[in-house]
């Protein structure tokens, strides 16, 4: 893909001043989308209209971008784009970053830029059987970090990749995103004390930890805190709620299991 993006590379290209907010709004769309700080999605739409020879004014928030252009015949184009959903991809993040340095040494016309940020938004990734096995992966290990055992570790990784699984496609159906985190953590402390119960000697406080750990917002967290530092006070708190939000509907799920089952 970033061999793609430096092919595409031309000629500058004559393009109005609506042409270049879309290709920003776009670019700061997939970034934001793909869980990327505030500073940084600020700093490529900037830098997108900037390569164009455009005056900007971006506002970004994790629900929302907003940009106002200014062009030199006092012509003004405002677009704004609300955001719904926000997920990990660090892969397109990186495509995005690649595209708009090298639109600063290459300019491309309106469609050419456009295409190739589509193909960016429908990059899939990594096939989602290895993603599986990653999420399973992490549980066993996690269970070792607080000095588990071997078969506690087995119990969290198939419990954690039935709770990923169950996050990535169940929850496409469109439920309320904490209310999904909510049952995912029943799900997890339902099956940890059901393994508990099922093989004597198992920890299932260890299981649980192992298993619920893909659900926590670290992520969320880190940027949150990142957007503080750089000034970014409202996206900061924004973030940082959402992660609180969704380590307490967790919680919570967890915490019914368990004084249903083990009261």
């Amino acid at each position: 893909m970033i061999e793609e993006i430096n092919t595409l590379a031309g000629e500058t290209h004559n393009i109005s001043i609506k042409e270049v907010t879309t290709i920003a709004v776009k670019a700061g769309e997939i970034l934001l989308t793909s869980g990327a700080e505030i500073y940084r999605v600020e700093d490529t739409i900037n830098r997108i209209c900037k390569t164009y020879k455009v005056e900007c004014e971006s506002f970004v928030l994790p629900t929302g971008i907003f940009l106002t252009a200014y062009g030199i015949d006092g012509e003004n184009t405002t677009l704004v784009k609300r955001i719904r959903d926000r997920t990990i991809d660090l892969e397109r993040i990186e495509l995005v970053n690649s595209f708009s340095r090298n639109l600063s040494n290459n300019i491309m016309d309106y469609d050419s830029a456009m295409n190739l940020l589509k193909k960016i938004e429908e990059t899939k990734g990594y096939p989602f059987v290895l993603k599986l096995m990653a999420a399973s992966l992490t549980a066993f290990v996690f269970v070792f970090i607080f000095q588990g055992n071997v078969f506690e570790g087995i119990a969290a990784a198939i419990i954690g990749s039935i709770i990923y699984f169950f996050k990535e496609k169940v929850l496409q159906v469109g439920l309320f995103p904490f209310l999904g985190f909510f049952i995912s953590g029943i799900i997890g402390g339902g099956m940890s004390v059901a393994s508990a119960t099922l093989f004597k000697g198992l920890n299932v406080y260890k299981i649980i930890i192992g298993a619920i750990i893909i659900l926590l917002p670290g992520m969320a967290i880190t940027n949150g805190i990142k957007d503080a530092l750089y000034g970014d006070i409202t996206s900061s708190l924004n973030r940082l709620s959402e992660g609180i939000f969704i380590v307490t509907a967790v919680g919570a799920g967890v915490a019914l299991i368990l004084f249903l089952l083990l009261r």
